[in-house]
């Protein structure tokens, strides 16, 4: 047994793969199993285990990424967001680099424990933060013609994966870590295996849509690969996703630093939005979760004006948003905005260029995007059904209960 993050952990009997899809609402493998596109999908909802778990909020890809290979929630882990402001520094900053995060991951201590591991990312901006202290294989599509044993103990891998490197707007950059996943078990076969996404694909085309059907039929072809050669998988998601449009499919979009700046006067607030990465045709740096840094004495007013905001469903107070959703206190302003289920949030409306957001837009963020699948390929007995499953419990299921 392994302890980590307060959790224990079982040795792999069997090889373990752990799979985040990116952007997977649930209704995407519902869609595509009635579609008749997922047969391996289908058998495992039927002879396996189906669950629908909760992910952590903000529901975006770094917090929950780390959550489910830490066992633990932000407020253990540190990384709520893909994107900060440090008032240390007075600057805003990606939180792509170790130094933010406070707890070991799994995937290090069964390194450290003598397990064989390989992780495989669709974007660079995840792979040191996931391979941080990791003794292994450790790689991301966007730029696996760079891999070298040296940083990630691995070379020539468009050679081992027999296709070349996808470009980072593609289905492609998702295909290429399921056919890494499976080379990887088929040529090294390691103990523990975790594989994450990109929410390409869900940022363009709803669920039941051709595309997004096509693009899950293709994950289930390698689903049915990894099966075949015993692994024990489970799949999960970091977050939902859902459309974020006016009748006319315009963003709906709440500007808060505009809407504030007119409140209590300009330069007397922060609004920081999580969401923000360098993939801007994905979101255009819109999602449905914000934080906020203002002046005491405005703290009070600027939430009642929020809180009477069309569009707003939730205004919580640092201290409110740290309990709730298990986020780092000393990482977020002094109040958390979630927006509604079809609105997002920015800053300024004159600092968001939506000339690249292919649209209509489809986003994520808030609490409409925490529902997610979790799914085990073994039929797992003695569940208790009243129990919150959360996305981060996807590595218990498969070490504790799916060998």
């Amino acid at each position: 047994m392994l302890e980590v993050n307060g959790r224990r952990y079982a040795d792999p009997k069997q090889p373990t793969v752990v799979i985040c899809v990116d952007g997977c609402e649930p209704d995407y493998i519902a869609q595509a199993v009635a579609a008749g596109v997922m047969p391996t999908m289908k058998r495992w909802l039927a002879q396996g285990t189906a669950l629908i778990a909760d992910s952590v909020v903000p529901s975006f890809t770094n917090p929950n990424n780390l959550s489910i290979v830490t066992g633990a929630p932000p407020s253990v882990h540190g990384i709520c967001g893909n994107y900060l402001y440090d008032p240390e520094t007075n600057s805003e900053v990606m939180m792509n680099d170790p130094k933010w995060l406070r707890a070991p991951t799994l995937l290090a201590q069964l390194a450290d424990a003598g397990r064989s591991v390989a992780v495989v990312t669709a974007k660079d901006k995840l792979r040191q933060l996931l391979g941080h202290k990791m003794r292994g294989i450790c790689f991301s599509s966007e730029k696996a013609d760079q891999a070298t044993v040296a940083v990630n103990g691995i070379d020539a891998v468009p050679a081992l994966v027999g296709m070349p490197v996808p470009g980072v707007y593609s289905a492609e950059l998702s295909e290429f870590v399921f056919a890494a996943g499976v080379r990887l078990l088929e040529t090294r076969r390691p103990d523990v295996t975790y594989l994450s996404t990109t929410d390409y694909i869900q940022h363009k085309h709803a669920p039941g849509d051709a595309v997004a059907t096509a693009f899950y039929a293709m994950m289930d072809r390698y689903l049915a690969r990894m099966d075949a050669l015993g692994a024990v998988v489970a799949l999960t998601a970091d977050h939902g996703m859902n459309p974020k449009t006016k009748l006319d499919a315009s963003p709906n979009v709440i500007y808060l630093q505009d809407a504030i700046d007119g409140w209590i006067g300009a330069q007397r607030a922060r609004v920081i939005l999580p969401i923000t990465d360098p993939y801007v045709v994905h979101h255009g740096a819109l999602g449905s979760f914000a934080t906020i840094y203002l002046p005491p004495d405005a703290i009070s007013h600027v939430a009642e004006r929020l809180n009477a905001t069309p569009g707003i469903e939730l205004v919580l107070t640092r201290t409110q948003a740290a309990v709730r959703f298990e986020i780092p206190s000393d990482r977020i302003g002094d109040l958390v905005v979630v927006a509604e289920r079809d609105v997002v949030l920015g800053t300024s409306k004159s600092r968001h260029d939506l000339s690249q957001l292919e649209l209509p837009l489809r986003s994520h963020g808030g609490i409409s995007e925490q529902r997610v699948p979790l799914i085990v390929n073994r039929r797992i007995d003695g569940l208790d059904g009243r129990r919150r499953w959360r996305n981060f419990d996807a590595f218990d299921l498969a070490l504790n209960h799916a060998q």
